[in-house]
């Protein structure tokens, strides 16, 4: 049973699309490094309400890959871009153009597109606020967001850009956010024991389920003890 203080809101789970509204594009490296960041992302995404959607929620070997990013994107009012992996890959020697590549096609949608796409919003995240001038100046103007590789900083852009995109009246402030997502991965070993997996093994879909099921559970823990 996870611990902690209270909690206002049920998250939204991941799956299949439903209200754009609610639908928040993580664009983001998803190699070993990064995951604790992309970890929080997540979790900061669904203690706001929203649901996470990313390339990794459906294996299907049928279907191409950039078509399926275009399709997630196409269902998402928001997107949270993360630029910060601009170092050679160390066997190729060459950088990953992914995360840049995904970022325009947001952006084309929402320039482009019908009337809903034009309603989405990006949050452009890096480790240094002004580094990507040195290499994607083409998006000068546009409020980029440092997170110095730290948990909590991203944290807290996440939610501070999703309560003014969304205009919604009330989120839980990111310390709040942050010390849940600490409590979450403190409990994620005992979590992954019962269903029988490592923490190693736990899948991008694994690691959602988990979360819901360990925020629902806050919840109601939550309710049990309020005055």
């Amino acid at each position: 049973m996870p611990r902690g203080a209270k909690r206002r809101r049920k998250p939204a789970t991941s799956g299949a699309a439903s209200n754009p509204a609610r639908n928040v594009f993580i664009n983001c490296p998803f190699d070993e490094q990064y995951s604790p960041l992309f970890r929080a992302a997540i979790f900061a995404v669904m203690d706001c309400g929203f649901k996470p959607r990313t390339a990794m929620e459906v294996d299907d070997s049928s279907e191409i890959r950039i078509e399926k990013i275009c399709r997630i994107i196409a269902d998402c009012r928001y997107g949270i871009h993360d630029l910060s992996r601009t170092e050679l890959d160390p066997t190729t020697r060459l950088p990953r153009f992914n995360m840049p590549l995904e970022l325009g096609i947001f952006l084309g949608a929402k320039r482009f597109g019908d009337d809903e796409q034009s309603r989405k919003n990006g949050l452009v995240l890096d480790t240094e606020r002004y580094r990507y001038q040195q290499f994607i100046s083409d998006i000068s103007g546009q409020d980029i967001y440092a997170h110095g590789g730290q948990v909590d900083r991203l944290i807290t852009a996440v939610r501070n850009w999703l309560k003014s995109a969304s205009r919604r009246k009330s989120l839980p402030g990111g310390a709040s956010i942050t010390d849940r997502f600490r409590k979450f991965e403190s409990d994620l070993p005992m979590l992954c024991h019962k269903l029988q997996i490592s923490v190693g093994e736990v899948t991008y879909p694994d690691f959602v389920g988990l979360a819901a099921t360990w925020l629902d559970e806050y919840t109601a823990v939550q309710r049990t003890v309020s005055p």
